[in-house]
């Protein structure tokens, strides 16, 4: 019986830096393709549920166009309440991640705008969202992350009703994770989708692995990331089509099968 050929990615270590608990989507792209990964989070992610929060939510829902910015924020805005577009209302999804979990919640996919590049200048070039003197638009997002969308818009005339509906706590990491860090040897990657989350990793890791980033290669979600990462020192970028991890270990894949980088 004919063995099959081994994958590109055979040998591999995938450092994810997605929220605690949110590795899983990460572990299963990765064992299609052979590799393993070694889950690094920076923080992890707490829902909110006080007046406020369910003030400035149903606010932000009865704008004429929303905004969410993640699949996170789409599960905590459905905790607190139905998410039903009001008749004319547009909602607006960061990628495909989050437009998945807004007909998961219930929205009819008719009512769901969503970029072909998955990302914040994606999203802001919707044609929906350019004209905007004189309309509401709810922002269901975090504090911190996708900082550009909220200013564009008010630049655009809109008034934005944001509502932060989660929030990320910083994850210390354990002894077993920092000693599985120190253990690793190539050939690995860090697969990166929020550079919030690249910058806070890089301000807790040991002085040794800030020596070693020139040398990493950082698998990212934009062209924007890309800079990102390049300015937090590493040396190789890989863009991938989405944050999907999917998509993420998919690019890896195939640059890795044309041998682009040793």
């Amino acid at each position: 019986m004919t063995r099959a050929p081994p994958s590109p990615l055979s040998g591999w270590t995938l450092i994810s830096l997605r929220p605690a608990g949110g590795h899983a989507p990460m572990r299963r792209a990765a064992a299609k393709h052979g590799a393993r990964v070694l889950a690094l989070s920076p923080w992890r992610l707490r829902r909110r549920d006080d007046p406020a929060t369910r003030t400035a939510l149903r606010e932000a829902l009865a704008a004429e166009r929303v905004v969410f910015t993640s699949p996170a924020a789409v599960a905590a805005a459905s905790a607190l309440r139905k998410l039903r577009p009001g008749p004319g209302r547009i909602w607006f999804a960061i990628g495909e991640g989050t437009a998945a979990a807004l007909r998961r919640a219930g929205v009819p996919p008719q009512r769901i705008r969503t970029p072909q590049r998955m990302d914040s200048d994606g999203l802001l070039a919707l044609p929906d969202l350019q004209a905007l003197r004189g309309t509401d638009v709810g922002l269901v997002t975090a504090p911190g992350g996708r900082g550009a969308i909220a200013p564009a818009l008010a630049a655009r005339g809109a008034r934005v009703l944001r509502s932060d509906v989660y929030e990320r706590e910083p994850v210390v990491w354990s002894a077993a994770t920092s000693n599985k860090l120190r253990a690793l040897t190539r050939p690995y990657a860090w697969v990166v989708s929020s550079g919030e989350a690249l910058q806070r990793t890089r301000q807790a890791l040991p002085p040794e692995w800030a020596q070693a980033w020139p040398d990493s290669l950082a698998v990212v979600a934009s062209e924007r990331l890309a800079v990102v990462a390049r300015e937090a020192g590493f040396g190789r970028t890989l863009v991938a089509a989405s944050a999907r991890p999917a998509d993420l270990v998919a690019a890896l894949a195939q640059a890795a099968a044309e041998r682009r980088f040793r």
